[in-house]
């Protein structure tokens, strides 16, 4: 079984920092892109970032120069980095992992439970 889980969220002030993390694991042959959506109340999810197996990064719009994604492919986390948090930004995150598990020849899309954060003004 594959699984991802995801560590980090919290509350935090409008201004402050704050570190994810997302763990792929379970019986995986290929791991490809990893990334973030969020969702806040009342709205759809959104892309908060991507990052291709070659490092490739995709940021939304609304974070652009303020969150920074990365992954370590050997351990199969993908990290997101999020600085200058704002209230607008509280929302469950959604990390998910585009991969071919050890049982399948074919690459779909894993999703963890998703983490709370929450920004304070």
């Amino acid at each position: 079984q594959v699984q991802l889980v995801e560590s980090g969220g919290g509350l935090v002030q409008a201004g402050e920092s704050l570190d994810l993390s997302c763990a792929a694991s379970g019986s995986i042959f290929r791991l490809g892109a990893m990334g973030w959506y969020r969702q806040a109340p009342g709205k759809q999810r959104e892309l908060v970032a991507h990052i291709t197996s070659k490092d490739v990064t995709t940021y939304g719009d609304s974070v652009k120069g303020r969150f920074t994604i990365s992954v370590d492919n050997v351990m199969k986390v993908v990290y997101l980095r999020m600085n200058g948090l704002k209230p607008e930004d509280t929302a469950v995150y959604y990390c998910y992992a585009d991969l071919t598990p050890l049982d399948s020849e074919i690459s779909r899309s894993y999703w963890g439970q998703g983490t709370q954060v929450t920004v304070s003004s």
